[in-house]
């Protein structure tokens, strides 16, 4: 999971050599490695807590949710 974390965290940087539509500044790659890390410690810390399959999906799931909601609210502001 870390591992895949790393990837996504270097795919813009990635990006960037290759298209001028990618623009992240060290302020967008430290909020999205944040957030990386906040959420693959949530998910850690569900398998840890919880002992049946589908409280650790359920628990998995939510937290992608509310990843995705942030990243969403940050990119285009789909709250105001």
């Amino acid at each position: 999971m870390w591992g895949g974390a790393a990837i996504l965290l270097a795919l813009p940087a990635l990006a960037m050599q290759f298209t001028r539509e990618v623009t992240w500044g060290p302020g967008d790659f430290l909020v999205f490695g944040a957030m990386l890390l906040a959420a693959c410690s949530a998910c850690e810390v569900a398998v840890r807590l919880f002992k049946n399959r589908p409280s650790r999906l359920l628990a998995i799931a939510a937290v992608g949710l509310a990843f995705a909601l942030v990243w969403a609210e940050l990119a285009v502001g789909i709250f105001d």
